[in-house]
Protein backbone atom coordinates (compact mmCIF):
# COMPACT_ATOMS: atom_id res chain seq x y z
CA UNK A 1 0.00 0.00 0.00
CA UNK A 2 1.66 3.27 -1.45
CA UNK A 3 -0.50 5.60 1.11
CA UNK A 4 -0.65 6.56 4.39
CA UNK A 5 -3.43 4.05 5.90
CA UNK A 6 -5.41 6.87 7.78
CA UNK A 7 -7.56 6.11 11.07
CA UNK A 8 -10.30 8.38 11.90
CA UNK A 9 -10.78 8.66 15.47
CA UNK A 10 -12.63 10.56 18.67
CA UNK A 11 -10.52 12.38 20.60
CA UNK A 12 -11.39 11.44 24.36
CA UNK A 13 -8.67 9.18 26.09
CA UNK A 14 -10.53 5.90 25.80
CA UNK A 15 -10.88 6.56 22.23
CA UNK A 16 -7.79 7.74 21.13
CA UNK A 17 -6.06 4.24 22.76
CA UNK A 18 -9.07 2.16 21.47
CA UNK A 19 -7.39 3.88 18.38
CA UNK A 20 -3.16 3.88 18.54
CA UNK A 21 -4.03 -0.03 19.61
CA UNK A 22 -5.54 -0.69 16.31
CA UNK A 23 -2.58 1.25 14.44
CA UNK A 24 -0.28 -0.78 16.60
CA UNK A 25 -1.57 -3.92 15.71
CA UNK A 26 -1.86 -3.10 11.93
CA UNK A 27 1.59 -1.88 12.21
CA UNK A 28 2.93 -5.35 13.57
CA UNK A 29 1.38 -7.27 10.31
CA UNK A 30 4.22 -7.62 7.57
CA UNK A 31 4.76 -5.23 5.01
CA UNK A 32 2.34 -2.84 6.67
CA UNK A 33 2.16 0.87 5.35
CA UNK A 34 2.32 3.64 7.35
CA UNK A 35 -0.54 4.67 9.59
CA UNK A 36 -1.44 8.12 11.61
CA UNK A 37 -4.52 8.93 13.06
CA UNK A 38 -7.00 11.46 12.29
CA UNK A 39 -9.10 13.04 15.17
CA UNK A 40 -12.71 13.86 14.39
CA UNK A 41 -15.32 15.75 16.46
CA UNK A 42 -18.87 14.50 17.20
CA UNK A 43 -21.99 15.68 18.07
CA UNK A 44 -21.59 13.51 21.03
CA UNK A 45 -18.52 15.25 22.41
CA UNK A 46 -19.11 18.71 20.97
CA UNK A 47 -22.43 18.70 23.24
CA UNK A 48 -21.75 17.53 26.83
CA UNK A 49 -24.50 19.54 28.83
CA UNK A 50 -27.04 16.94 27.36
CA UNK A 51 -28.56 13.88 29.04
CA UNK A 52 -27.38 11.25 26.41
CA UNK A 53 -31.01 9.41 26.88
CA UNK A 54 -32.56 13.30 25.60
CA UNK A 55 -30.22 12.89 22.04
CA UNK A 56 -31.99 12.64 19.33
CA UNK A 57 -31.64 9.72 16.79
CA UNK A 58 -28.87 7.23 16.55
CA UNK A 59 -25.18 7.91 15.96
CA UNK A 60 -24.80 10.81 17.95
CA UNK A 61 -21.23 9.72 18.66
CA UNK A 62 -20.39 7.91 15.15
CA UNK A 63 -22.33 10.25 12.38
CA UNK A 64 -19.28 12.85 11.87
CA UNK A 65 -17.04 9.95 11.66
CA UNK A 66 -19.35 7.57 8.71
CA UNK A 67 -18.67 11.18 6.90
CA UNK A 68 -15.16 11.10 7.11
CA UNK A 69 -15.10 7.48 5.77
CA UNK A 70 -16.91 8.00 2.98
CA UNK A 71 -15.62 11.12 1.97
CA UNK A 72 -12.83 9.76 1.83
CA UNK A 73 -11.10 11.84 4.41
CA UNK A 74 -10.35 8.57 6.57
CA UNK A 75 -10.12 4.82 5.71
CA UNK A 76 -10.57 3.42 8.94
CA UNK A 77 -12.55 4.04 11.76
CA UNK A 78 -12.28 2.95 15.17
CA UNK A 79 -15.52 2.46 17.60
CA UNK A 80 -16.58 1.70 20.84
CA UNK A 81 -18.76 -0.95 19.41
CA UNK A 82 -21.63 -0.01 22.04
CA UNK A 83 -21.96 2.92 20.40
CA UNK A 84 -22.36 1.77 16.68
CA UNK A 85 -25.56 1.35 15.32
CA UNK A 86 -26.69 -2.53 14.41
CA UNK A 87 -27.91 -1.47 10.98
CA UNK A 88 -24.42 -0.17 9.11
CA UNK A 89 -24.20 2.85 6.96
CA UNK A 90 -25.03 2.39 3.61
CA UNK A 91 -21.26 2.06 2.06
CA UNK A 92 -19.73 0.88 5.71
CA UNK A 93 -19.01 -2.39 6.92
CA UNK A 94 -17.63 -3.82 9.97
CA UNK A 95 -14.96 -5.59 9.15
CA UNK A 96 -13.23 -6.60 12.31
CA UNK A 97 -13.55 -6.39 15.89
CA UNK A 98 -10.64 -6.99 18.79
CA UNK A 99 -10.54 -9.29 21.48
CA UNK A 100 -13.09 -8.35 24.06
CA UNK A 101 -12.24 -6.84 27.24
CA UNK A 102 -14.49 -7.72 30.51
CA UNK A 103 -17.83 -6.47 29.63
CA UNK A 104 -19.08 -5.72 32.87
CA UNK A 105 -20.31 -2.61 34.43
CA UNK A 106 -18.41 -1.13 37.43
CA UNK A 107 -19.38 0.39 40.41
CA UNK A 108 -16.30 2.96 41.63
CA UNK A 109 -17.56 4.50 44.58
CA UNK A 110 -15.65 7.81 46.14
CA UNK A 111 -13.34 7.31 48.37
CA UNK A 112 -13.92 6.32 52.22
CA UNK A 113 -17.91 5.98 51.79
CA UNK A 114 -18.13 2.61 53.64
CA UNK A 115 -21.68 0.29 53.52
CA UNK A 116 -22.80 2.52 56.30
CA UNK A 117 -21.21 5.61 56.70
CA UNK A 118 -18.50 7.77 55.72
CA UNK A 119 -15.29 7.38 56.79
CA UNK A 120 -11.62 6.77 55.91
CA UNK A 121 -11.75 2.96 54.98
CA UNK A 122 -11.73 2.29 50.84
CA UNK A 123 -13.67 -0.40 49.38
CA UNK A 124 -11.81 -2.86 47.58
CA UNK A 125 -12.47 -4.18 44.30
CA UNK A 126 -14.64 -7.65 44.26
CA UNK A 127 -15.76 -9.65 41.35
CA UNK A 128 -19.74 -10.56 41.49
CA UNK A 129 -20.42 -7.68 43.94
CA UNK A 130 -23.57 -6.07 44.37
CA UNK A 131 -24.94 -2.63 45.11
CA UNK A 132 -26.07 -3.16 48.85
CA UNK A 133 -23.01 -1.77 50.45
CA UNK A 134 -24.09 1.78 49.67
CA UNK A 135 -25.56 4.07 52.19
CA UNK A 136 -29.55 4.41 51.60
CA UNK A 137 -29.61 7.74 49.16
CA UNK A 138 -26.53 7.42 47.69
CA UNK A 139 -25.98 9.84 44.88
CA UNK A 140 -24.94 7.51 41.51
CA UNK A 141 -23.59 9.09 38.39
CA UNK A 142 -24.67 7.75 35.48
CA UNK A 143 -25.89 9.02 31.89
CA UNK A 144 -27.52 5.27 30.28
CA UNK A 145 -31.19 4.54 30.85
CA UNK A 146 -30.08 0.67 30.61
CA UNK A 147 -28.40 1.59 33.94
CA UNK A 148 -30.69 3.68 35.72
CA UNK A 149 -33.47 1.26 35.17
CA UNK A 150 -30.88 -1.56 36.54
CA UNK A 151 -30.16 0.52 39.10
CA UNK A 152 -33.71 1.88 40.09
CA UNK A 153 -34.63 -2.28 40.29
CA UNK A 154 -31.79 -3.04 42.51
CA UNK A 155 -31.91 -0.26 44.89
CA UNK A 156 -35.43 2.41 44.38
CA UNK A 157 -33.75 4.73 47.42
CA UNK A 158 -31.06 5.76 45.18
CA UNK A 159 -30.37 8.94 44.10
CA UNK A 160 -30.05 9.22 40.04
CA UNK A 161 -27.52 11.75 38.99
CA UNK A 162 -26.74 12.94 35.28
CA UNK A 163 -23.13 11.88 34.20
CA UNK A 164 -21.02 13.13 31.24
CA UNK A 165 -17.66 13.59 29.97
CA UNK A 166 -14.88 10.99 28.92
CA UNK A 167 -13.52 8.86 31.76
CA UNK A 168 -11.03 10.66 33.79
CA UNK A 169 -13.80 13.65 33.65
CA UNK A 170 -16.22 11.35 35.27
CA UNK A 171 -13.52 10.03 37.58
CA UNK A 172 -12.71 13.46 38.61
CA UNK A 173 -16.45 14.55 39.18
CA UNK A 174 -16.68 11.94 41.41
CA UNK A 175 -13.67 12.62 43.38
CA UNK A 176 -14.58 16.38 43.60
CA UNK A 177 -17.65 14.96 45.59
CA UNK A 178 -20.38 15.69 43.04
CA UNK A 179 -21.57 11.87 43.68
CA UNK A 180 -20.79 9.02 45.99
CA UNK A 181 -20.24 6.69 43.14
CA UNK A 182 -20.67 6.35 39.05
CA UNK A 183 -21.02 3.54 37.11
CA UNK A 184 -18.62 3.05 34.18
CA UNK A 185 -17.64 0.61 31.95
CA UNK A 186 -15.11 -2.22 33.19
CA UNK A 187 -13.43 -1.78 29.94
CA UNK A 188 -12.45 1.36 29.80
CA UNK A 189 -11.43 1.92 33.55
CA UNK A 190 -9.15 -1.17 32.55
CA UNK A 191 -7.22 0.48 29.05
CA UNK A 192 -6.98 3.56 30.64
CA UNK A 193 -5.08 1.93 33.60
CA UNK A 194 -7.91 3.08 36.16
CA UNK A 195 -8.96 -1.08 36.93
CA UNK A 196 -7.96 -0.05 40.53
CA UNK A 197 -10.68 2.44 40.98
CA UNK A 198 -13.54 -0.09 40.35
CA UNK A 199 -14.74 -0.79 43.63
CA UNK A 200 -17.40 -3.86 42.28
CA UNK A 201 -17.69 -5.37 39.07
CA UNK A 202 -21.53 -6.13 38.95
CA UNK A 203 -23.21 -9.22 38.09
CA UNK A 204 -24.50 -9.85 34.59
CA UNK A 205 -27.57 -11.85 36.17
CA UNK A 206 -29.11 -8.41 37.56
CA UNK A 207 -27.60 -5.73 35.89
CA UNK A 208 -26.55 -6.76 31.80
CA UNK A 209 -23.99 -4.99 30.53
CA UNK A 210 -24.62 -2.98 27.12
CA UNK A 211 -24.89 -4.77 23.85
CA UNK A 212 -20.98 -5.41 22.22
CA UNK A 213 -19.73 -3.32 25.68
CA UNK A 214 -16.09 -3.91 25.82
CA UNK A 215 -15.87 -4.96 22.15
CA UNK A 216 -13.38 -2.30 19.63
CA UNK A 217 -15.23 -2.82 16.23
CA UNK A 218 -13.10 -1.26 12.93
CA UNK A 219 -15.12 -0.20 10.25
CA UNK A 220 -13.84 0.21 6.16
CA UNK A 221 -15.53 1.30 3.42
CA UNK A 222 -17.59 -1.59 1.47
CA UNK A 223 -15.07 -2.84 -1.72
CA UNK A 224 -11.79 -0.97 -0.40
CA UNK A 225 -10.02 -4.21 -0.52
CA UNK A 226 -6.45 -2.69 -0.51
CA UNK A 227 -7.74 -1.27 3.46
CA UNK A 228 -9.61 -4.62 4.02
CA UNK A 229 -6.32 -6.38 3.91
CA UNK A 230 -4.92 -5.12 6.59
CA UNK A 231 -8.29 -4.97 9.01
CA UNK A 232 -9.58 -8.18 8.75
CA UNK A 233 -6.43 -9.69 10.09
CA UNK A 234 -7.07 -8.29 13.16
CA UNK A 235 -10.70 -9.92 13.69
CA UNK A 236 -11.28 -11.86 16.88
CA UNK A 237 -13.59 -14.76 15.74
CA UNK A 238 -14.68 -15.56 19.47
CA UNK A 239 -15.75 -11.42 19.94
CA UNK A 240 -17.62 -11.60 16.82
CA UNK A 241 -19.54 -14.29 17.03
CA UNK A 242 -20.51 -12.16 20.71
CA UNK A 243 -21.14 -9.21 18.90
CA UNK A 244 -23.10 -10.38 16.39
CA UNK A 245 -25.36 -12.25 18.83
CA UNK A 246 -25.96 -9.56 20.99
CA UNK A 247 -25.92 -7.13 18.17
CA UNK A 248 -29.12 -9.24 16.47
CA UNK A 249 -30.93 -9.01 19.65
CA UNK A 250 -31.12 -5.15 19.61
CA UNK A 251 -31.09 -4.89 16.13
CA UNK A 252 -34.64 -7.43 16.43
CA UNK A 253 -35.72 -4.66 19.26
CA UNK A 254 -34.95 -2.04 17.27
CA UNK A 255 -32.78 -0.04 20.04
CA UNK A 256 -30.52 1.85 19.66
CA UNK A 257 -27.90 2.43 22.94
CA UNK A 258 -30.36 4.48 25.05
CA UNK A 259 -32.80 1.54 25.99
CA UNK A 260 -33.07 0.12 29.26
CA UNK A 261 -32.18 -3.58 27.93
CA UNK A 262 -28.70 -5.20 28.50
CA UNK A 263 -27.56 -8.77 26.88
CA UNK A 264 -23.86 -10.73 27.02
CA UNK A 265 -23.35 -13.89 25.12
CA UNK A 266 -20.64 -16.09 26.33
CA UNK A 267 -19.47 -19.58 24.37
CA UNK A 268 -18.58 -22.70 25.02
CA UNK A 269 -17.18 -25.59 22.57
CA UNK A 270 -19.51 -25.21 19.69
CA UNK A 271 -22.35 -23.48 21.21
CA UNK A 272 -22.88 -19.63 21.78
CA UNK A 273 -25.72 -18.77 24.89
CA UNK A 274 -27.23 -14.89 25.03
CA UNK A 275 -29.03 -13.90 28.18
CA UNK A 276 -30.77 -10.27 28.14
CA UNK A 277 -32.84 -8.20 30.27
CA UNK A 278 -34.72 -5.59 29.99
CA UNK A 279 -36.40 -3.36 32.85
CA UNK A 280 -38.75 0.13 33.32
CA UNK A 281 -36.98 2.78 33.98
CA UNK A 282 -38.66 2.84 37.16
CA UNK A 283 -37.46 -0.52 38.08
CA UNK A 284 -40.82 -2.03 38.20
CA UNK A 285 -41.25 -4.53 35.68
CA UNK A 286 -37.48 -7.01 35.03
CA UNK A 287 -38.02 -9.18 32.32
CA UNK A 288 -35.08 -11.89 31.31
CA UNK A 289 -34.59 -14.62 28.42
CA UNK A 290 -31.74 -16.72 27.78
CA UNK A 291 -30.76 -19.24 24.69
CA UNK A 292 -28.17 -21.37 23.09
CA UNK A 293 -27.08 -21.85 19.40
CA UNK A 294 -24.43 -23.04 17.53
CA UNK A 295 -21.96 -20.59 16.50
CA UNK A 296 -22.82 -20.24 12.81
CA UNK A 297 -26.41 -19.13 14.05
CA UNK A 298 -25.10 -16.54 16.66
CA UNK A 299 -27.19 -13.82 14.69
CA UNK A 300 -30.11 -16.01 15.00
CA UNK A 301 -30.03 -16.21 17.93
CA UNK A 302 -29.97 -13.27 18.76
CA UNK A 303 -33.42 -12.34 17.05
CA UNK A 304 -34.93 -15.09 19.20
CA UNK A 305 -34.31 -13.89 22.56
CA UNK A 306 -35.16 -11.10 21.69
CA UNK A 307 -38.44 -12.54 20.67
CA UNK A 308 -38.54 -14.11 23.81
CA UNK A 309 -37.78 -11.43 25.70
CA UNK A 310 -40.71 -9.29 23.81
CA UNK A 311 -43.02 -11.94 25.08
CA UNK A 312 -42.72 -12.03 28.47
CA UNK A 313 -43.16 -8.47 28.41
CA UNK A 314 -40.75 -6.58 26.84
CA UNK A 315 -42.53 -4.36 24.56
CA UNK A 316 -44.11 -2.56 27.35
CA UNK A 317 -40.46 -1.76 28.95
CA UNK A 318 -39.23 -0.70 25.29
CA UNK A 319 -42.30 1.42 24.43
CA UNK A 320 -42.13 3.43 28.16
CA UNK A 321 -38.45 4.35 27.19
CA UNK A 322 -39.39 5.41 23.14
CA UNK A 323 -42.19 7.31 25.05
CA UNK A 324 -39.78 9.42 27.10
CA UNK A 325 -37.62 10.35 24.95
CA UNK A 326 -40.14 11.41 22.06
CA UNK A 327 -41.79 13.37 24.78
CA UNK A 328 -38.09 15.11 25.41
CA UNK A 329 -37.24 15.43 22.02
CA UNK A 330 -39.96 17.30 20.67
Amino acid sequence: MSKVLRIGTRGSALALWQANETKRLIESLPGAPAVELVIIKTQGDLQQDIPLWKTPGKGFFTAELDRAQLDKEVDVVVHSLKDLATVMTPGLALTAVLEREDPRDALVVRGGLTPLSLDSRAFTARDGGDLDSLPKGARIGTSSLRRRAFLAHARPDLKHMELRGNVPTRVKKLDDGVYDAIILATAGLKRLGLENRVSYRLPTSGFPNAVAQGIIGICTREGDAETDRWVAPLNHTESRIAADAERGLLRKLEGGCQVPVGALATLSGDTVTLYSAACNLDGSDFVAAEGSAPLVDAAKLGVRVAEDLLNRGATSVLAEANARRQAVQH
